[in-house]
């Protein structure tokens, strides 16, 4: 008398899985496929009993954990490699603070030689001169990053595009300053973070136009795909820091939206563009902005505003 079909089809799925569990092996014996696991590290034939393995690496962990805490403080790997530092977060570090395992305060002699320890970790951690230039490129990355507010995705991408220009030989004649500041506003285009060139410059020790020249230089060479920027990334801070209602906002990116089809930003600046639409709209809602206060927040000029401002407000046929 044959099984119900519910149920012989249970135990085929199950078969099924445990099969592809194991890797589909076979066991030598018989030939049979039917292996199963016991959960101890054995597999075993289901069909003569022999046990093919029984010293089966079992890959997790030998404690056991009920919550997140818990399962942080048991972990033994140590912090996650990264891009922006020069060894990828691999060395060791000596913690600036003066206290022990216990959290009480060293000794003077203990401190001055934690010091001098502190000192020659730092030192052994560069090698040579060019680890010495890479540590210096990165650290200057990391702090332009940080003055510009941008998200730790953005230093990760500058940091490696800084590498590929150093594997490519992209670094020899220019400044390390230069070529720092450069893949970090290529990274801010890459990673859709809206920053201009003249908020970037405001940061670096680098003038705008040697940023401007090493970054169109870079991007040629390491065939980087750069996107024209939109000006309507640029709506959301803009009209945050003139602290002007979700209302303009919309209508501003309404204006972007109809003059750009029309061609009118083409050659255009995407932050002067914004700026204007920004202003247009603050007219339209009644939430009146001066063109000066418009012009300081988005760091152009009134007269940009206003010529941006004239073509916008023709092609929307506003009078």
């Amino acid at each position: 008398m044959e099984r119900p079909t519910r149920q012989r089809d249970t135990d085929q799925q199950q078969q099924e899985s445990e099969s592809e569990s194991t890797g589909q092996q076979t066991c030598p014996e018989c030939e049979s496929e039917n292996i199963s696991s016991d959960g101890g590290g054995e597999l075993v034939c289901e069909d003569c009993g022999l046990v093919i393995e029984d010293e089966n690496i079992d890959r997790g962990p030998e404690w056991r954990a009920f919550n997140h805490s818990e399962r942080q403080s048991k972990s033994r790997v140590g912090a996650p490699t990264t891009q922006t530092m020069h060894d990828k977060g691999l060395t060791t570090q000596i913690d600036w603070k003066d206290k022990d395992a216990y959290g009480r305060s060293l000794s003077s002699e203990k401190r001055s030689q934690m010091h001098r320890l502190r000192k020659w970790q730092e030192r052994i951690r560069t090698k040579d001169a060019g680890e010495r230039n890479l540590q210096f490129a990165l650290s200057e990355i990391d702090r332009m990053a940080s003055a510009l507010g941008v998200p730790r995705s953005v230093r990760e991408v500058a940091s490696v595009i800084y590498r590929r220009a150093l594997d490519e030989d992209l670094i020899r004649g220019r400044s390390i300053e230069g070529v720092a500041t450069a893949c970090l506003y290529a990274a801010c285009r890459q990673e859709g973070i809206p920053r201009s060139l003249e908020e970037v410059s405001d940061v670096s020790r680098v003038e705008q136009k040697e940023i401007g020249r090493t970054y169109r230089y870079v991007a040629q060479e390491l065939e980087l795909k750069m996107e024209p920027v939109d000006p309507k990334q640029y709506v959301p801070r803009f009209a945050s820091e003139l602290d002007l209602s979700e209302e303009v906002q919309s209508k501003a990116n309404e204006i972007i939206d109809t003059t750009a089809e029309q061609g009118l930003l083409s050659g255009k600046s995407p932050t002067g563009y914004a700026a204007a639409a920004i202003y247009a709209a603050s007219l339209l809602c009644n939430e009146k902005k001066t063109q000066r206060e418009v012009a300081d927040v988005a760091q152009v000029t009134e007269v940009t505003i206003r010529n941006r401002y004239q073509e916008q407000i023709e092609a929307m046929g506003i009078h």
